[in-house]
């Protein structure tokens, strides 16, 4: 018999778990925070599907104090109070590890670590082999011959699973035992045990080696040198007293049972009722097999944004604290089991009668698939359509392009006629897509991607989870058709016709359903101008900007390529003699045993979880002022970084078909409304670097007929900070036309304008740009390289200046513990679940995040407006500009040089009254050259 017993740290996981989805939470219709639950069930469910245990148990801790609290008050005094969404999340995950049959284990007094220990020895002891599943590394000191360490996959990481050697190579000890000595001489900040001060774990490690056990070091304390016999001297009980804290019990009264944790079948019928309440359709079908979930039935047609003339029973509004969304939603009725009829329109005779019909709509939905995700790379390979829920229509594209366009040509009027309006997931794509094919995509946009990023802007956006969470139905996938991603993937070129007549067909189906149910939502959220006067309209925009893409100078790159190479070579001879010896400087880990072992530079951080030094860029650049080495460190890094992400990779992203570089937009990413480019990342380029300022000399004009013009807001948030503040100082500032910075420094140090020392207004432009992002004292202390107390003075000068700024974000935050979310100048919304929360790091980050979006996202809105408005006046003017490249707050135009007199004060007065009325006044900065850089 296969005996292995896996033992689950229940909360030790819960929280892993949610702490894994923290950047983008899983949220269910209900506003329940289903991270947790659905991290814990899915490790859960791929242990015992990978590992096949014969038996299990899981065991939590309790809220009683445990002995070790009652020995050491101060025990985890310094633990932050629970989140509240893990608070929910217990009793969800306790009622689903018992629907699985599986023994919950606790015992008043003890820890979980103590009734996994006390069961694990109990087990081995009758010849099991025991897992212990944890990510937790102080449960080594219980490893042995037959009891290991399992921890679960995450973030695309592999399991570990640790024995002896394992512990024995990661803690540096002999025996596993010694964790125990480890932790009484290092201590444990998270659990506050205090061990001995001024012994990490490299100093620890070497004390074991010589001496065996802390009993050892103490008895030989005399033998020691210096602070360091000082220190264990002194600090000899509260050694001791760490080690009793630190050594996991393995007597708890808790009797181990071959007969009870036996793995046994799940209750189905039960975990179905479970995940049908937490909406986890994906989890239902691969634990228990596909399900029946109704959805409710899309309407019909309506107006543009108004309840279909059937409604659909979308999912209920939540309250203010738990915005309307899904993690999957279950609903009431399925596609699967609903009729529906898929049409492939493969003749001439079929292709009219489905453009009449299209032709005598309102609107339509259609979508395109393609040989590649680029639509600038792509070919088509068919068009789908549909008008009505439950019936569309799929209409192959041959592979001889001379054919493929004379079809795409049968649709052009329909296409191009303004008064039907489109709908789509993610239409430009299918917009750039088209163009390709001679065809404009004309009219109002209704795109469900867009919407649901308005209304949700933190969660996913796709077409599959839109369609999971709101119509309760999983889409069949492009994976299934083509293979999963990666080199041997395949084309919707090789897939049979009548299987991409079904999944396209549908993809127009499903996307025409989420639109009768998306886009009432946005009506009745009130976000129905922000969607029809700029994300609706920033669609065609985008589309135009995408396909004309910008002219790149890939001699240039080669050549600035070899100079690069140079300079990495001469820094990296630099690095060798500073260190006095050669290493790989591109091991973090090396990086840290030269600095801090070799070279034993003060190293005031936490070490990562694999006990390895980290070595960071937010590490070296606080070391970097103090140490030449660590400044070439860093050079090294960014020069490397440069090379292989830009100045190597530009020429291999030019566009065969235009010899240009057509950089993809995402309008529907970031939760602020920024815009974000990848393919490639233009907002990252490096260019506060001389290095990386260089790499915008290979952006260039499509000829000698044309020059590159630059535009760009200057200190736009500073100004959004006024304007939405109120703050009369600095809207003063700004309106007199001072220098922000230096009109700053003059009230923080109360000095007249014209006396602002050079520092002084260096410091007065970091506090600026720092206060709304939430720095503290700490933080602005070590930006300027001054005490605690000089940062803190300073900010505190600074908001007696600053009044009415201060009021702002004091009111920002209670605005949003009220109302659960803040919003821009144009009412773009951002929801803050944790801006109640009783964990203070969740509460603080929420505060920020409250401050700042009002305006960082007003900032972006703008450039939004500022750019429709300029698209629409070059149209307009039959003018040959092209806006070419959005990054940040800067526009990029390719410009006719017979067109320079016009477009520059056109762009400049588009872009300075995007929003009109403010009181600060807006400026723009407006360059021309024969490359960006020097537009710039």
């Amino acid at each position: 018999m296969n005996k292995t017993l896996y033992l689950l740290d229940g909360h030790a996981l819960v929280y892993r778990a949610h702490y894994a989805f923290m950047s983008r939470p899983l949220i269910n219709s209900k506003g329940l925070n289903t991270s947790a639950i659905n991290g814990f069930v899915r490790s859960l469910w791929e242990m015992l599907q990978k590992q096949q245990p014969s038996h299990i148990a899981v065991a939590f801790d309790l809220p009683t104090p445990t002995f070790r609290h009652l020995m050491y008050e101060p025990y985890k005094a310094n633990r932050d109070a629970q989140p509240e969404d893990i608070t929910a999340a217990f009793p969800y995950i306790e009622e689903i590890i018992r629907a699985f049959q599986i023994p919950v284990v606790t015992c008043d007094g003890f820890e979980a670590d103590d009734v996994i220990g006390t069961l694990a020895k109990q087990a081995e002891k009758e010849g099991f082999k025991v897992f212990m599943v944890t990510p937790d590394k102080d449960y080594g000191q219980l490893v042995s011959e037959n009891i290991f360490m399992y921890k679960p996959a995450r973030m695309g990481n592999e399991v570990e699973i640790w024995g002896v050697p394992e512990v024995t190579a990661n803690w540096q000890i002999k025996r596993p035992e010694q964790v125990i000595d480890v932790l009484s001489l290092q201590g444990d900040a998270v659990d506050n045990i205090p061990g001995i001060p001024g012994i990490g774990p490299k100093t620890a490690a070497v004390l074991l080696e010589k001496y065996d056990n802390l009993e050892n070091i103490i008895a030989h304390a005399h033998e020691l040198k210096g602070k360091q016999r000082e220190q264990v001297e002194n600090f000899a009980e509260q050694g001791r007293i760490s080690r009793r804290l630190a050594i996991i019990d393995t007597n708890v009264p808790v009797q181990f049972s071959d007969e009870l944790y036996a793995v046994t079948t799940p209750d189905k019928s039960r975990l179905a009722t479970i995940f049908k309440e937490l909406e986890f359709r994906s989890l239902a079908d691969s634990i228990l097999g596909k399900t029946s979930i109704e959805t409710p039935q899309a309407g019909q047609q309506g107006d543009l944004f108004g309840a279909p003339t059937s409604a659909p029973a979308a999912t209920e509004h939540t309250p203010k604290f738990a915005p309307p969304v899904a993690e999957h939603a279950v609903a009431e009725k399925n596609i699967d089991n609903t009729p529906h009829t898929y049409h492939l329109t493969d003749t001439a005779e079929k292709r009219a009668s489905l453009i009449a019909l299209l032709a005598s709509q309102s609107e339509f939905c259609f979508d395109t698939e393609t040989t590649n995700i680029d639509a600038n790379q792509a070919e088509l390979v068919g068009l789908s359509f549909s008008v009505a829920p439950f019936e569309a229509y799929y209409v192959p594209i041959p592979t001889q392009q001379d054919e493929a366009r004379k079809i795409v040509i049968e649709f052009k009027q329909l296409f191009e006629n303004q008064d039907i309006v489109k709908i789509g997931q993610n239409i430009k794509f299918d917009i750039i897509m088209l163009k390709w094919y001679g065809v404009e995509v004309n009219g109002s946009f209704l795109d469900t991607m867009l919407a649901h990023y308005i209304l949700e802007p933190e969660l996913r956006h796709g077409m599959n989870y839109l369609s999971e969470t709101y119509l309760g139905y999983a889409p069949v996938s492009i994976e299934s058709l083509i293979g999963k991603k990666g080199k041997n993937q395949g084309s919707m070129r090789d897939v049979a016709t009548e299987k991409i007549s079904q999944y396209a067909a549908e993809d127009a189906d499903v996307t025409l359903q989420l639109k009768n149910i998306l886009f009432p939502k946005i009506k009745e959220e009130g976000f129905e101008k922000l969607y029809v006067e700029m994300e609706a309209p920033l669609v065609g925009v985008l589309a135009d900007l995408e396909f004309e893409g910008i002219k790149v100078d890939a001699p240039f790159l080669e050549a600035y390529s070899v100079e690069l190479e140079h300079k990495i070579r001469t820094v990296e001879q630099k690095i060798y003699v500073g260190a006095g010896t050669h290493f790989n400087i591109g091991s973090p880990k090396q990086v840290g045993e030269i600095l801090f072992d070799r070279l034993k530079l003060p190293y005031r951080f936490k070490k990562t979880k694999t006990g390895q030094y980290s070595t960071d860029e937010d590490v070296l650049s606080e070391m970097a002022p103090s140490s030449e080495l660590v400044q070439n460190i860093l050079t090294h890094r960014g020069l490397l970084k440069l090379k292989s992400t830009y100045v190597d990779a530009l020429p291999r992203m030019i566009n065969p078909k235009t010899g240009r570089v057509h950089s993809s937009f995402n309008q529907a990413l970031t939760a602020t409304g920024r815009l974000s480019s990848n393919n490639p990342n233009l907002q990252n380029i490096p260019i506060r670097t001389p290095e990386g300022s260089e790499v915008r000399k290979a952006f260039v004009p499509r000829d000698a007929d044309h020059v590159l013009l630059s535009a760009d807001y200057s200190q736009i948030e500073l100004r959004l900070i006024a304007e939405i503040s109120n703050d009369e100082a600095m809207l003063a500032a700004f309106q007199s036309g001072h220098d922000i910075h230096r009109a700053t420094a003059a009230g923080v140090y109360n000095v007249p304008l014209d006396l602002v020392t050079a520092e002084q207004r260096r410091n007065a432009k970091t506090v600026n740009f720092s206060i709304t992002y939430g720095a503290g004292a700490s933080n602005l202390s070590q930006q300027l390289s001054i005490s605690r107390t000089e940062a803190k003075l300073l900010i505190e000068q600074y908001f007696a200046q600053y009044k009415g700024l201060k009021k702002y974000m004091e009111n920002t935050i209670e605005f949003a513990r009220s109302n659960g979310y803040v919003s821009t100048l144009l009412g773009r919304r951002r929801w803050l679940r944790d801006i109640d929360s009783r964990n203070s790091l969740a509460r603080s980050n929420s505060e920020r995040i409250a401050i700042n979006t009002p305006i960082q996202g007003t900032a972006a809105d703008m450039i939004k407006l500022a750019m429709i408005q300029i698209h629409k006046a070059l149209k307009e003017q039959n003018l040959q500009t092209k806006m070419i490249l959005q990054v940040h707050d800067e526009l990029v135009f390719d410009v006719p040089k017979s067109e320079l007199d016009i477009v520059q004060p056109l762009i400049k007065e588009k872009m300075q009254n995007a929003i009109p009325n403010l009181r600060v006044p807006i400026l723009v900065e407006v360059g021309v050259g024969k490359n960006w850089l020097e537009a710039h």
